[in-house]
């Protein structure tokens, strides 16, 4: 059993950065890839960065250069770390992971909400 919790989010001004968090727990089941998803209000849920075991990473174009994703080894923690954000980056935050590239994402966080103010 995989277990996530999300942490770091918060209100922030547009330009500022924020660092999201992903703790997991439950590190005898192999994991392939980790992600971050977000969600803003009367929207779909959208997959904002992946990364995989071998450390090969993947981002949605909107936040390509202002977002990096880190980490996620068996035993460490998950990271965004998110630099001149924008108002359309407000939503919530959500930490994923699954077990193969054939799988859906098996294992969800919580989600951390995160607000930018204009």
């Amino acid at each position: 059993q995989v277990t996530l919790v999300e942490s770091g989010g918060g209100l922030v001004q547009a330009g500022g950065s924020l660092t999201l968090t992903c703790k997991r727990t439950g590190v005898a089941v192999r994991i392939n890839t980790m992600a971050w998803y977000r969600q803003a209000p009367g929207k779909q849920r959208e997959l904002v960065a992946t990364i995989s075991s071998v450390g090969s990473t993947n981002y949605v174009d909107s936040v390509k250069g202002r977002f990096t994703i880190s980490g996620g080894s068996p035993g460490n923690t998950l990271y965004l770390q998110m630099n001149n954000l924008k108002p359309e980056d407000t939503a919530v935050y959500y930490c994923a992971a699954r077990r193969s590239m054939a799988e859906e994402y098996n294992y969800w966080g919580q989600g951390t909400q995160v607000t930018v103010s204009s």
